[in-house]
């Protein structure tokens, strides 16, 4: 990360301040209560594509909203626009919030505006808030870590940054094979964001360290009333995925604490949110994986669900 350079010219005070805000994975009831009266507090707010409408509906009815919807492979508000509207409504005396699905500080470029803002001479505070990644699997009954199945979780993204990528301008890309490596040795749990139009390159790259069998879960739109999951083996992720159509937004867990999602299915009446094989909200049945993978790997065959 860059070090912020200072601002040339002090700013003067206008009154105005900026906070970035973590709306979370997108039920509002798992917003906290800091972000809460930070949204309700605020004057002007830049919203994010992936806040739903009933965190939005939180903010004050004077307030001004402004949506700078960003999510990768879709049209996106440029980065530099945003920071510029946020340098803006600040100097203008406004109380800004920048309101950003999951938590600003994981994969939400919530570094790069702290950096931006902060060489302009504005203090930034920032609000933590879920992240997908925790609450798609906890959706599922399962845990990221584990005592006897996984010592950590790595969060890593499956999208290549561009722009200035290396020393030769290339993309920066993930270093699947290493990953993986240390993932089998170190008991790690890997949670992807941004890995879904890469599926096939992750799968590929992963299996060079980890068994064919590690279970997989893909959840998309995680938390919201629309949530879907599969759940596969690793050799079958990239055919899962494009069989049942999962798109994005979406995280895909890598792990022995997948398997948990197994468990927490033979406990429905513990886990309300977690689908039986076949859904009381819905009556679909959907194979996932390969049968004789899937069931190696202790995990059910019929795991694909939209949440009622």
């Amino acid at each position: 990360m860059s070090r912020p350079t200072p601002p040339s010219t002090p700013l003067v005070d206008t009154g105005g301040s900026c906070t970035l805000v973590g709306a979370g994975p997108g039920d509002p009831e798992l917003l906290t209560l800091k972000a809460l009266k930070a949204i309700q507090a605020a004057t002007v707010l830049l919203v994010d594509d992936l806040v739903s409408d009933a965190i939005v509906a939180h903010a004050c009815p004077t307030a001004r909203i402004v949506y700078v919807g960003k999510r990768g492979g879709c049209k996106s508000t440029p980065q530099a626009f945003i920071e510029k509207l946020m340098l803006i409504a600040v100097n203008e005396g406004e109380q800004v919030v920048r309101l950003k699905g999951g938590d600003p500080f994981i994969f939400g470029r919530g570094g790069e505006e702290v950096e931006h803002l902060r060489a302009a001479g504005i203090a930034v505070t920032v609000i933590n808030g879920i992240t997908a990644g925790l609450a798609g699997l906890t959706a599922l009954g399962a845990p990221l870590t584990h005592r006897e199945h996984a010592h950590g979780v790595v969060f890593v993204t499956g999208h290549a940054q561009h722009g200035n990528g290396g020393a030769h301008g290339r993309p920066h890309q993930t270093h699947w094979q290493q990953l993986a490596a240390t993932a089998r040795d170190a008991k790690l749990t890997l949670v992807i964001y941004m890995g879904v139009s890469s599926a096939a390159t992750i799968e590929q790259e992963l299996l060079t360290g980890l068994p064919a069998d590690t279970p997989v879960a893909i959840i998309e739109h995680a938390s919201w009333p629309q949530q879907r999951h599969a759940v596969t083996t690793l050799d079958a992720l990239h055919a899962t995925i494009t069989r049942e159509g999962l798109a994005s937004p979406s995280v895909i867990v890598v792990g022995d604490v997948v398997r948990g999602v197994a468990l927490a299915a033979r406990a429905p009446e513990q886990h309300p949110r977690v689908a039986s094989d076949a859904s009381p909200a819905t009556g679909h049945r959907h194979r996932l994986g390969q049968a004789g993978s899937a069931a190696s790997a202790g995990v059910p065959h019929t795991r694909f669900a939209r949440r009622g």
